[in-house]
């Protein structure tokens, strides 16, 4: 389903990435975890093309693209196969809840306004938000804002979804309403990748898990086994840490 060789990014002299291969099954859902600077974030983006990698192979799907030779018609063939889901939400604030999540279908897919709106209200009832679709962002709490980015994506119906640290910018008690709704598409079989700090979160929903540091990956496998016996100190240090610091249980 996706698939990454040899995957590289720096700016100028500094190393973000340092040849990532990665590999991972249709309908998963991966969780990325690792220290601030890990690269986590910066993989994410690559792999839609937000960040240009600096070499490397990406394919989603039936496409595949030559990072270094990418041009735009490659680009645009990859970026369709996804969708991604904002830390900081990225919604216009001078657009309704609706209108937002129609963005995207009537000005990248070229759909017909009824026919978006009807896809965008279905997504905005999948996420709990039906009631609030004439709402403007002002009027909505984080946990909100972030459920329209979660319909906005849904609603391009991607191959794989991609979560940019999802409950970030939210209050604590903003951040179960939004992981709940993540699980729920995780029920789907959505394909998800997640960077997450949510440590309890990512044992519990996700099939793959992904621990980076450094720019590289130290170690990944099922959650069973990097959480329960990780074969790398590195992991277990940050483990470690971050269970004590972060643990959220919903």
């Amino acid at each position: 389903m996706i698939q990454v060789r040899g995957l590289t990014k720096s700016y100028g002299k500094q190393k973000v990435l340092g040849h990532i291969d990665l590999q991972l099954q249709k309908g998963e859902v991966t969780a990325i975890l690792g220290p601030s600077g890990s690269g986590k974030t910066t993989l994410l983006r690559c792999l839609n093309f937000l960040e240009k990698p600096n070499a490397g192979e990406i394919a989603i799907g039936d496409v595949t693209v030559n990072c270094k030779g990418a041009g735009k018609r490659d680009i645009h063939k990859l970026r369709q196969k996804t969708a991604m889901v904002f830390q900081n939400y990225h919604l216009f604030k001078h657009k309704t809840a609706l209108e937002n999540v129609m963005e995207g279908l009537v000005v990248v897919q070229k759909l017909l306004k009824a026919d978006a709106r009807a896809r965008s209200q279905l997504m905005l009832d999948k996420v709990g938000l039906a009631d609030k679709q004439d709402a403007y962002p002002s009027q909505l709490s984080g946990g909100q804002q972030q459920r329209v980015g979660i319909a906005r994506a849904l609603a391009l119906n991607p191959e794989v979804v991609l979560f940019d640290e999802p409950t970030s910018a939210l209050d604590p008690e903003r951040v179960g309403e939004v992981l709940e709704v993540i699980r729920s598409i995780a029920r789907e079989g959505i394909t998800m990748i997640i960077v997450t700090h949510e440590m309890a979160f990512a044992r519990d929903v996700s099939n793959h898990v992904v621990f980076m540091d450094d720019g590289a990956i130290v170690e990944e496998g099922p959650p069973q086994e990097l959480f329960g016996s990780p074969k790398e100190e590195r992991t277990r240090q940050f483990l470690k840490r971050m269970t004590q610091e972060w643990s959220y249980t919903i």
